[in-house]
């Protein structure tokens, strides 16, 4: 008998939110439009999955046959183009204050001779290192010419010395690095960066939602009216006109005649059993929605990867665990300060920067211990170590199945809390009507 009640509480109350997003547009956007429209829109600007063409400049104050060699291996490189030879290193820096080009390369005009010479003739690279990205890349490519055309001046003058030309490489680089990439061998940014920002994007939505969808019924006085309709199933969804102007006309009552408003719309006794089922119930659809959109993710992210079925199967329950906790932790958010605004402020706060701090773009080790912390306390983290080690390394599944445990673990007690919180809110309707 309880059993059954307590599903009518999840029906009711599923049925409710139904119809209130069947009638707001911006809210079932909210749910279903904008973060298909996000993972759609970060998939596809990462759909080079590759950076090459990096624009650069020249100043080539040799005009030498060596000069014009090195140009040509800089345009030749795949990470680099050379867009414009430049004669002044005032048009030069205008065109990198400009983003026309991120770097120039300056050949200094003795270059050939010094290397006739047997003299040091070096290369000046200056580069806009304000894009991190964009620096290290140029800085390899040109390196990399640099060190190709040293290695045919110095190889051609031992050869012409009579040493044998597999000699002269040999002596040219008794030590040599063979450089093995274990993972994302392709330096692939769609699975480096696409897989893992949009996970981040939809923590933040979830989490609006979460505080959004239990905040409108307290913003709106409305929180005492659900919790009527999901435990008797009255009133019914009908009186929700006469509610708003029932709540309009409030203001013109005097004190006594609003405590007794309040104290009617106040249930008698409040079971959080019935608080539990019925948010799962307010939770459904987006939760329904968020579970295709992880699977969307999963499913774009390992379509050209033979992932085991394990790994993947432990990926997904892990994302869907960080959304159902990002569901509750804006609706705890929300409850505990009796305002919507505080609550979407502070899903801000925590949900936005959470990506700078999971390690995935600047090392976890290099940050501050504080920021270790930090890091330490945010779902995302944990879940991008499970994401990244299972999809990325594809390391043993018995590596990453204790944070899955953890994230399910997290959101148990989360939406336990928030139950507790919603019962707390139920206990003081003075304080309804907060924005």
């Amino acid at each position: 008998m309880h059993l059954t009640k307590l599903s009518e509480a999840f029906l009711r109350s599923a049925a409710y939110e139904r119809r209130f997003l069947a009638k707001n547009h911006w809210d079932f956007s909210m749910v279903v439009w904008i973060p298909l429209a996000t993972v759609l829109l970060i998939w596809w600007i990462f759909s080079q999955t590759q950076i090459t063409d990096l624009p650069i400049g020249v100043i080539d104050q040799d005009n030498s046959a060596v000069a014009n060699t090195a140009v040509r291996y800089l345009e030749a490189s795949p990470t680099l183009t050379v867009r414009q030879l430049y004669y002044s290193q005032a048009d030069a820096e205008a065109a990198i204050l400009q983003r026309d080009i991120y770097a120039v390369v300056i050949i200094p005009e003795d270059f050939s001779r010094n290397i006739l010479s047997s003299q040091p003739a070096p290369l000046t690279l200056q580069v806009n290192a304000q894009y991190g990205t964009h620096s290290g890349i140029i800085q390899a490519g040109v390196q990399a010419v640099a060190s190709t055309l040293s290695a045919g001046v110095e190889i051609k003058r031992l050869v012409k010395q009579g040493v044998a030309p597999s000699q002269a490489m040999t002596a040219y680089a008794p030590i040599s690095v063979q450089r093995i990439s274990l993972f994302n061998a392709a330096t692939n940014y769609q699975q480096f960066l696409a897989s893992t920002v949009i996970p981040a994007l939809l923590h933040i939505l979830a989490m609006v939602i979460g505080a959004t969808t239990i905040g409108r019924e307290l913003r709106d006085k409305n929180i005492g009216r659900w919790y009527r309709f999901i435990d008797t199933g009255k009133p019914h969804l009908t009186l929700s006109r006469a509610s708003k102007t029932s709540s309009s006309l409030s203001t013109k009552q005097d004190s006594s005649d609003n405590k007794a408003s309040l104290n009617a719309k106040m249930p008698h006794s409040v079971s959080l059993s019935v608080l539990v089922f019925g948010l799962l119930g307010k939770y459904f659809w987006p939760i329904l929605a968020y579970s295709l959109w992880s699977a969307l993710i999963l499913w774009l992210a390992t379509s050209n990867q033979n992932i085991n079925i394990m790994s993947l199967m432990a990926v997904y329950a892990g994302f869907l665990c960080l959304m159902v906790l990002s569901f509750w932790l804006g609706a705890i958010f929300t409850l505990n300060s009796f305002s919507l605004r505080m609550g979407l402020s502070t899903t801000g706060f925590i949900s936005a920067p959470s990506y700078a701090f999971a390690g995935v773009t600047f090392p976890y080790i290099a940050i501050s211990d504080s920021a270790q912390y930090w890091s330490n306390a945010l779902p995302l983290t944990h879940y991008l170590k499970l994401h990244i080690a299972q999809l990325q390394m594809q390391a043993p599944i018995a590596i990453s199945l204790p944070i899955v445990y953890g994230l399910m673990l997290a959101a148990i007690i989360a939406l336990i809390l928030a139950a507790l919180l919603t019962k707390r809110a139920l206990a003081h309707p003075e304080r309804w009507g907060a924005r």
